[in-house]
């Protein structure tokens, strides 16, 4: 993050929908001064892509070019763009967060991505997975159950990446076979075990890539499909939360 200022910056955050007028608060996120704070997002994404995803030995160019590329503080709630650069996970509300930079960094590296790819983003969320996706793959599908996020996600991705991205709602469980077969599924937050029902929507060639966590940390795994048959490995830690819905089904006792 790359700013300067007066005040702690917790509290600029937490202050901002109601302390300032909306062009203040407008003038503060594009990097404007006002208040003795000024935030220049470019910079910061710079940084992020030298401190972070470089870093994470992640050499694929297309791929660090792409999270170069996209203002990741268009995919937060306004009060939480401010954090947008850290390295870490940054809530996006209802228990949903967006994923650590250099996680999906390595997510898509070890995905293979194609120009020709078509792919299925798992919980978008505010779709940041998606416009990441769109500059290295020929379309995606952001299939999101939050009908509010699917709408942000839908109004930010019209402008951010226009025409390439089809924002879906529905149940992230069964996953979006309308839409398949996929050269790449990817699950935007770690589930509690690797979710098969998703096999079937891969492409002859097909990968799915995912943080399963079943414990205080996950393991980035790749599932890749050949004909019938199903091969898997897994590659790096995260500690990813969890995706809503995903979790660990407690075992009854009798």
């Amino acid at each position: 993050m790359v700013l300067r200022a007066d005040r702690n910056l917790r509290g600029v955050v937490n202050s901002a929908p109601t302390a300032y007028k909306q062009r203040e608060i407008t003038a503060y996120l594009y990097g404007s001064f006002f208040g003795g704070l000024v935030m220049d997002f470019a910079a910061a994404r710079r940084k992020m892509v030298a401190s972070q995803i470089r870093t994470s030995e992640v050499t694929d160019p297309i791929v660090v070019e792409a999270m170069g590329a996209v203002p990741r503080e268009l995919f937060l709630p306004l009060a939480n763009r401010p954090f947008a650069y850290v390295d870490e996970d940054i809530a996006l509300g209802k228990g949903r967060y967006l994923m650590e930079a250099a996680v999906l960094a390595k997510l898509l590296q070890l995905a293979d991505l194609q120009t020709t790819d078509s792919a299925l983003v798992v919980g978008a969320g505010y779709g940041y997975s998606a416009a990441v996706l769109a500059r290295l793959v020929r379309s995606v599908t952001a299939l999101e159950s939050d009908a509010a996020f699917a709408d942000q996600a839908a109004k930010v991705l019209a402008e951010v990446a226009p025409g390439q991205v089809n924002v879906v709602k529905g149940d992230l469980k069964p996953g979006w076979p309308a839409n398949s077969p996929y050269d790449l599924i990817l699950v935007d937050g770690a589930v509690s075990s690797l979710p098969v029902q998703y096999k079937p929507q891969l492409a002859d060639g097909g990968r799915l890539v995912c943080i399963v966590r079943d414990g205080p940390v996950g393991r980035a795994t790749l599932v890749e499909r050949s004909g019938d048959s199903y091969g898997s490995r897994e590659e790096f830690d995260a500690m990813t939360p969890i995706l809503l819905g995903f979790e660990k089904q407690p075992k009854f006792v009798f």
